[in-house]
């Protein structure tokens, strides 16, 4: 960098005095409010108007004034103070927040994290809480702080805690039942139409549980998770195995009504994870005591 380069930039602890001075209109002020004395705001004025070769400011009896090209440069730098301000300010608050990602499932998100989540947040209001989707593929690859994970509860590099379980309940719509039911018995049910969560042996599995024999062969559409396989059933293209927690909406609306009380437990439940290297932050520590307790109350 050259002499010349060098000397575009105005010296900025002159500048501030400047801004300081132009905004809170004595030499007094300006120094109060940058904890200097006023002999030095004066001789920082004195630097700035050197370096603009031009006068800034003027004597008006003992007062100090600005020029009109004072007035002129005051106006041009304000807006440049002012978003400075604002960026500060921001990132300054951002920093005394507490910022936390959790990754979950859609289901679990849709059917109860959401719907709940208020309350966290009106209790916890310094967190700031980033909700993803858990890669369910391949957890290896999620980087939040929390995760909520369906499965064994056995992932490498990670810590589980049970939450919530995994057995599913056969259910419909009202108008699905009317269409195909009365379902007297679950022999009833294995003539209807059916939609698979996943994995087309679930629905086999309960039906062989439920004491169905000669079970048909599992037919109907497959969703590759249960938030697809839900709007599947809501929109009457079969009834679903889903779990009856995440539905207590569409459920307490009537949108949805539970057939038959038998349970399929394939021994995946709902678990809590964090990294086992990685201590967890104070905001997603109180996040994960929260959904603990808050799964202990749910039915």
């Amino acid at each position: 960098m050259n002499k010349t380069e060098q000397t575009e930039d105005p010296p900025l602890r002159a500048l501030r005095a400047f801004e300081a001075f132009a905004r809170r209109g004595s030499v007094r002020a300006a120094a109060l409010e940058l904890e200097i004395s006023p002999s030095a705001v004066s001789h920082q004025l004195q630097v700035l108007e050197a370096f603009v070769q031009t006068p800034l400011t003027a004597r008006d009896g003992r007062a100090l004034i600005l020029t009109d090209e004072g007035r002129d440069y005051y106006r041009s730098i304000s807006t440049a103070f002012s978003v400075l301000r604002s960026a500060t300010g921001f990132v300054r608050e951002r920093s005394t927040r507490r910022q936390i990602t959790i990754s979950l499932i859609p289901l679990f998100g849709m059917g109860w994290f959401i719907p709940r989540l208020q309350t966290f947040l009106s209790d916890n209001d310094d967190v700031d809480v980033t909700v993803l989707y858990a890669n369910h593929r391949n957890y290896r690859s999620d980087a939040a702080d929390l995760s909520i994970r369906f499965g064994t509860g056995d992932w490498v590099g990670y810590t589980s805690m049970p939450l919530l379980s995994g057995v599913v309940v056969p259910v419909c719509t009202p108008r699905f039942a009317k269409r195909y039911g009365p379902f007297r018995s679950a022999a009833d049910l294995a003539k209807a139409p059916l939609v698979h969560d996943e994995d087309r042996s679930t629905w086999v599995n309960w039906l062989q549980g439920a004491g169905v024999r000669n079970v048909p062969r599992a037919v109907g559409p497959l969703f590759e998770d249960g938030q697809l396989t839900l709007h599947a059933v809501l929109a009457d293209l079969g009834a679903g195995l889903l779990r009856e927690p995440l539905i207590q909406r569409e459920l307490g609306a009537g949108a949805l009504k539970k057939l038959f009380d038998h349970e399929l437990d394939d021994g995946r439940h709902y678990y809590l994870c964090w990294r086992t290297d990685a201590e967890l932050p104070d905001g997603a520590q109180r996040l994960a005591d929260w959904l603990v307790d808050s799964l202990k109350r749910t039915p």
